[in-house]
């Protein structure tokens, strides 16, 4: 079978954070075929601006958006700031979105992730990311769930927590299954 790439966007920028954890296992543990890549430049992007958003865009919008023409599925890993989504992950959404109807995630199958220091583990977070994300193009796969309170990880990787890993690693599978 051809490889199916997937992209794969962390809500946080910090370079230990739980969710950047999340998505580097579900690399590490992609099956035979997959290939997870992390998009490592949200940081990078400029806020959202239809004025700039023209043929001279910054080549990090331009990176962004070949990596998800590029995926055929994209895994979203986020936490809950405030109860919603991280500002650098709503922007991704923003820039994904564009040209209107026609965005580089357009129709392509995609899951939300993460983990979170409330006791639900960032749903709230995760269900605005998947709302957005269906109004932005790609088709969300509304049963590929994981919301980890971080607590449960006992300040350990997670891959050291066999249900969670597991659970990523079947939502990982299932994913690909979506792509046509």
């Amino acid at each position: 079978m051809a490889d199916v790439k997937v992209l794969v966007l962390v809500g946080s920028l910090r370079a230990a954070s739980i969710n950047r954890q999340l998505a580097e296992l579900a690399v590490e543990q992609a099956p035979d075929g997959v290939e997870l890549r992390i998009f490592d430049r949200l940081g990078e992007l400029p806020f959202y601006n239809e004025d700039i958003d023209t043929d001279d865009v910054a080549e990090s919008v331009v990176a962004l958006r070949a990596a998800a023409a590029e995926a055929a599925a994209a895994l979203v890993v986020t936490p809950e700031y405030n109860g919603s989504i991280p500002g650098v992950l709503k922007n991704a959404i923003d820039w994904l979105s564009r040209p209107w109807g026609n965005g580089a995630l357009k129709d392509k199958p995609l899951a939300v992730v993460g983990a979170a220091l409330g006791q639900y583990g960032g749903v709230w977070a995760h269900d605005e990311t998947r709302k957005s994300f269906a109004i932005a193009g790609p088709r969300v796969v509304e049963d590929l769930k994981l919301s980890v309170p971080s607590k449960t990880l006992d300040d350990k990787h997670p891959r050291e927590n066999a249900e969670v890993a597991a659970a990523l690693r079947d939502i990982v599978g299932k994913l690909t299954v979506e792509v046509d």
